[in-house]
This record gives C-alpha cells, sequence and structure tokens, in this order.
C-alpha cells in the first residue's frame, strides 16, 4: 500500500488543537516539529552537551508542522476530508490567530494526482438493501432494482466507503419517512442529505463550514436530479452563527450530524432548536472511546438513545426526543 505525507502548519499553541481534532477523526500518530523545542533545549541548564545534531538544528527556525500519513486510496481520501473540515471549523473559532494558518498540504504529490490516484478504490457500494452508492466513472446495470446515488466527492468528505457513513445512510434507510424535511449538518460530499431525498424525503439543507463542500454538495445534488427548490445549501458554523441558523430554519423531521465528538458535543444544545417535537437525530463520526461522553452531553440536551451502531472502530447514534 503506498502512504502520502501529510503535514500542517500550525504554531506552539495550535499543537493541543490539532492533535485533539486529528485524534477525533481517527488520526493516532504523527509527528510533531516546533521551534519552541530548539529553544527549550538550549535554556536547559542541566543538560551536559557539546554537539547538536542536524535533526535538532533544523528546528532551529522552523514552521510549527503536525506531520502524518494517509493511505493511498479512498479511506485515505476521506480521512483527508475530514481533517481538512476539522482544520476549517479551528480556522473558523481561532479570532486571534493563535494557532497559525492551519494549511494542509500532501508531500511530493500534487493534490490533483492524488485526488485522481484514490479513484481506483472507489466502487460501487450496496448499502443497506435498497441504496447503491457509485462514482460517476463507474457503471451500474441496475438489475437488482436499488437506488443509486451517484457522488464524485472531490476534496469533501462521504463516498460511502467509511464506515461513519455507511452507518448514518443505514439509519437513513431505516428511519426515512415519505415527505420528512431533513437537515444534514456537516454536509461534506452531501451525500446524506441527497441519500436522504432519494430514499423519500421531501426537502434537505445541507450545511458546512468549507465553502469548497457546499459547492460539491450541491454539484452532487443536481448529478442526482434533485430539483433545486427541494435542495438548499448553506455555508457557516452554526454554533457561532445566529444569522445562519435563522436561515436554515426549523420544523426539520430527522437532522444528521457526521462529523467528530467534539463538533457535536458543541452542537448539542442547538439540535432541539431546529428539530419538530417527535423528530429524530443521528449522530456519527465518534470514535467508540468516545461515544458515551457524547451520547451523556445529549442525554443533558434531551435526548434519548434508541439505537447505538460500531464499525471497526467508529459509533452512530439514533436519537429521539
Amino acid at each position: 500500500m503506498n502512504w502520502t505525507e501529510v503535514s500542517i502548519f500550525t504554531t506552539t499553541e495550535g499543537i493541543e488543537p490539532v492533535c485533539g481534532r486529528l485524534l477525533g477523526v481517527g488520526v493516532t500518530g504523527f509527528v510533531i516539529r516546533d521551534a519552541k523545542d530548539f529553544e527549550d533545549f538550549l535554556n536547559d541548564k542541566t543538560g551536559n552537551w557539546d554537539y547538536i545534531d542536524d535533526d535538532l538544528m533544523n528546528l532551529k527556525d522552523c514552521e510549527t508542522t503536525v506531520t502524518f500519513y494517509l493511505a493511498d486510496n479512498s479511506q485515505g481520501a476521506d480521512m483527508l476530508a475530514m481533517v481538512r473540515s476539522e482544520m476549517a471549523e479551528l480556522k473558523n473559532m481561532d479570532e486571534e490567530n493563535a494557532f497559525g494558518r492551519l494549511e494542509v498540504t500532501l508531500a511530493n504529490v500534487k493534490e490533483e494526482d492524488w485526488a485522481n490516484n484514490w479513484k481506483q478504490y472507489f466502487k460501487p457500494i450496496e448499502i443497506g438493501s435498497r441504496l447503491l452508492i457509485k462514482p460517476s466513472w463507474e457503471d451500474y446495470d441496475g438489475r437488482d432494482g436499488r437506488t443509486v446515488l451517484e457522488i464524485d466527492p472531490a476534496s469533501s468528505f462521504g463516498t460511502g466507503q467509511h464506515n461513519t457513513t455507511r452507518l448514518v445512510l443505514e439509519f437513513i434507510e431505516e428511519n426515512i419517512q415519505p415527505d420528512a424535511n431533513v437537515l444534514d449538518l456537516g454536509c461534506g460530499s452531501g451525500i446524506l442529505s441527497i441519500a436522504a431525498l432519494l430514499l423519500g424525503a421531501e426537502r434537505a439543507a445541507a450545511v458546512d463550514i468549507d465553502l469548497n463542500s457546499v459547492k460539491i454538495a450541491r454539484e452532487n445534488a443536481e448529478k442526482n436530479h434533485i430539483p433545486s427548490e427541494k435542495y438548499s445549501t448553506h455555508c457557516g458554523n452554526i454554533v457561532t452563527d445566529s444569522a445562519l441558523r435563522s436561515e436554515i430554519g426549523n420544523g426539520y423531521d430527522l437532522i444528521t450530524a457526521n462529523i467528530v465528538a467534539d463538533v457535536i458535543i458543541a452542537m448539542s444544545g442547538l439540535f432541539r432548536e431546529f428539530l419538530k417535537s417527535n423528530g429524530k437525530l443521528i449522530v456519527s463520526g465518534i470514535i467508540t472511546e468516545r461515544s458515551d461522553e457524547v451520547l451523556q452531553k445529549l442525554d443533558e440536551c434531551g435526548f434519548k438513545l434508541v439505537t447505538l451502531k460500531e464499525s471497526e472502530g467508529w459509533a452512530a447514534a439514533l436519537l429521539t426526543q
């Protein structure tokens, strides 16, 4: 398997929040380079040394970076999109620019080349009993009568390959009602809201903090012949933007939030503002070690757990008010 080196440029102050976000999306190993390490070394009066090797000297004037590796396949592409979404969220919250530029770069490979390389792994995939997800470059004969969702994620999260996305799609299939009004928070490629419409929902609203994701979601909706009057897209942070919350409105039958634990916790007090009194909430993107923490917070906000599903270290939950 090939691997791609990914680096995030930040500051000393940004190391902890950046690494926390990476852990939240399942990146468990990374290397940190920080000029402060060199400064701390020089200021250590207890050390006895008369030589500094090149690796340490290279820290002297470096920009703080957090580096990790992703597999060159569809799972890696989904993970990269999740990381970018998290850094966009963190940048939006960093009003004082204390965490630096938070730019995500790939080493020794062009962005467009890497984006094309993993396409070989993205094949049609069956979800539940009714849905089939496929990229535009793959054919499907339709013999088994499944509802086809054609998705080209580009640089946004959501191909159906990732465990978190599959868990939510299964919940949607099991719980969607005709004429339902659906809100997708952290929409990425738009896969969840588009699936809901194809499975019978009447309307859907897709929201993401990343403008590029909002654009891709709209393009994927058009690709699946979703009428524009049934699908609205919104860009921004619902936690900090009351005007955006008003624009999104309320009266939703179902909310999906396939994000990460920390963001779900931050949003937890707002979900009821959007839902009908008997509405349902689906949350995912949660590493299993943090599922109890997320569920506890949602319980405090008036939600009751109906079903918890887990797959390969990830958890998704269906809740009601």
